[in-house]
């Protein structure tokens, strides 16, 4: 059988087919309108020279910090302060019951009145003692006492001076006794170290304290000062001295300030140095993040582009390129440094390119500009 003549009209009726659903669709939708602009002010990428900086991060911290601990073991039955209050040197934060130790001074106070009496005693028998040596004397010079006795009086005496002076030093030894024992009952009074503020208080009213246990952190609020990690790269850089930049985000300011200390030691888990820039600004507070601008030797080519010119979708950054034919594009940039009004571009565009000078609603992706 020949197979031709069946391959062949199935192929015209296919191209039949093919002829009616062209005819169906007998009116096709127009293209799309492109959108035009008048009036878009454009600016041409270019390329700037820039000093070399080095930005540091750093967390502001006062200058003076006390931690104030417990240094005997009680239980808190006063409290007097607490978070953000002003306090003075010397003015009472807690107390603690410690009934131990205020027994152990009360009974050390005894103590000085039972060798005080020991004393009055020793001092009795000595004065008895020199009395009664002298008679003897007198009596053995006469020859009316035999020298045994005579010198047994004088051991008499020597023994009398003697008690005297253990009874001193008992005395003295008693009042040291109550001395420390009444130190050690003091320290049942929390008082402030430095005037400053209670930037934090870790213990509650009617808490079991031990020795070394942190109770209170006292600011003084009349100097602060930035901490900075320095790399272990930039080391060399950052000495007593150097001048920074210091950027505070919260307060909305910037003031110049210059390196006051360098910790000689890095931390090994960071391997980073500590510098610390002394800050003289109101409103500081510790614990505010901060951020220092050291400009080194040299320059860096840079792409700057006006601020207004960027703008957000969703998470990403992007602006409005401007292709040869005058059509609109969004170009996703990656940003730097920001400069006053120009901020960095460290991706996303390169010399000479046009993009649109400040971001408009009206701008959409295609759109084509016209003068």
């Amino acid at each position: 059988m020949n197979r031709l003549p069946l391959l062949f009209c199935l192929s015209a009726l296919g191209m039949s087919l093919a002829a009616l659903g062209g005819c169906s669709n007998s009116h096709p939708q127009p293209p799309v309108a492109q959108q035009t602009l008048k009036g878009v002010p454009l600016v041409a990428v270019a390329t700037s020279q820039q000093a070399l900086t080095v930005e540091l991060s750093g967390t502001v911290r006062a200058r003076t910090s006390a931690l104030v601990s417990a240094r005997i073991p009680g239980t808190v039955n006063l409290l007097q302060v607490r978070e953000g209050d002003r306090v003075r040197k010397g003015q009472l934060l807690a107390r603690l019951e410690a009934q131990e130790h205020a027994a152990q001074a009360s009974a050390a106070g005894a103590g000085i009145d039972e060798a005080q009496r020991g004393l009055d005693e020793a001092l009795a028998q000595r004065a008895l003692a020199d009395a009664t040596l002298s008679r003897f004397k007198v009596l053995y010079d006469e020859q009316a006492l035999t020298r045994q006795e005579f010198e047994t009086r004088q051991t008499e005496r020597e023994l009398a001076h003697q008690r005297v002076a253990r009874a001193e030093a008992r005395l003295r030894q008693a009042r040291e006794n109550a001395r420390a024992a009444g130190t050690m009952a003091g320290y049942a009074q929390i008082t402030a170290p430095i005037s400053g503020i209670i930037t934090s208080k870790q213990v509650d009213l009617g808490a079991t304290v031990f020795p070394g246990q942190p109770l209170f952190i006292i600011d003084d609020e009349s100097s602060y000062q930035l901490e900075l990690t320095v790399p272990e790269s930039y080391a060399a850089l950052v000495r007593p001295g150097t001048p920074l930049q210091v950027s505070l985000d919260t307060l909305k300011k910037s003031v110049n300030a210059s390196v006051s200390e360098l910790v000689p030691a890095a931390d090994p888990g960071s391997r980073s140095f500590t510098a610390k820039a002394t800050l003289r600004l109101s409103g500081l507070k510790g614990g505010l993040f901060g951020r220092a601008t050291l400009t080194l030797d040299g320059t860096r080519t840079t792409l700057l582009i006006p601020k207004q010119a960027l703008f957000e979708r969703g998470a990403l950054t992007a602006v409005w390129s401007v292709d040869q034919h005058n059509t609109v594009r969004m170009r996703l940039v990656k940003v730097g440094k920001t400069t006053g009004q120009q901020v960095e571009i460290l991706a996303g565009l390169s010399d000479g390119e046009r993009i649109v000078a400040a971001h408009s609603p009206q701008l959409v992706d295609g759109a084509r500009l016209v003068q």
